[in-house]
């Protein structure tokens, strides 16, 4: 009788490391797909945190610029008490726009956003002439737009390139310009599984009326 005991109990061993075998073979399969899960569901909540403050960023820049129609050109002035250097070539409502979105609070990193282009929009909400629908990725070449980047170096947005004369700007009852504020930024992700994804959104909203003595002090300009 002893021996088929003996039998019997090395038999139930060899069961019991078979069966842990079996279970390491199954975890080392189900957990990388877990855990890829995982990390995809933390970079989604994350990328679209992202994408809700860059919408955020984008109308806060152009709820300020609307209301600075007569704002005026840009100014570069010296000195470590002066503003923010815009040229006159770009209308001082641009930079306001730029202020606006880097005093913004934010959980999307103000350098993540790649470029900010503050523009007269056209119908189909983008700059350049009627019939043009694509948002280009710089102003040149494109009439009434400035671009602005960020700068490590003044950690904040500074003037980059373009011209929108600011006497061109026309804020008058009936008659107002249709403004555009658009934002390009870049994603990237925490965990490493994934690249860098691109992220982008524009506001496009209508000059906020002048007082009719401003209006009928100046002539409308045409627009370029």
């Amino acid at each position: 009788m002893s021996p088929v005991g003996r039998r019997h109990g090395s038999g139930s061993a060899r069961g019991r490391h078979g069966e842990r075998g079996a279970v390491a073979v199954e975890a080392a399969l189900v957990l990388p797909i877990i855990f890829t899960m995982l990390f995809g569901i933390i970079e989604v909540t994350l990328l679209i945190r992202d994408d809700v403050a860059l919408t955020s960023a984008s109308r806060t820049g152009a709820r300020v610029a609307s209301a600075a129609a007569g704002a005026g050109p840009g100014v570069c002035e010296t000195g470590p008490q002066a503003p923010p250097c815009t040229p006159a070539s770009a209308p001082a409502l641009a930079q306001a726009a730029a202020d606006a979105i880097q005093r913004a609070g934010s959980a999307m990193p103000k350098d993540a956003i790649d470029y900010i282009l503050v523009y007269r929009a056209n119908s189909a909400g983008v700059p350049g002439p009627e019939g043009v629908t694509s948002m280009p990725a710089s102003c040149a070449g494109v009439a009434s737009c400035v671009k602005f980047v960020w700068r490590d170096s003044a950690d904040a947005f500074r003037y980059d390139s373009g011209a929108w004369d600011s006497r061109t700007v026309n804020g008058c009852v009936n008659e107002s310009d249709t403004l555009g504020v658009y934002l390009h930024a870049t994603h990237t992700p925490v965990t490493g599984l994934f690249g860098s994804i691109g992220l982008e959104d524009r506001a496009v909203m209508k000059f906020e009326p002048l007082s009719d003595d401003t209006c009928k002090s100046t002539r409308p300009h045409p627009h370029p």
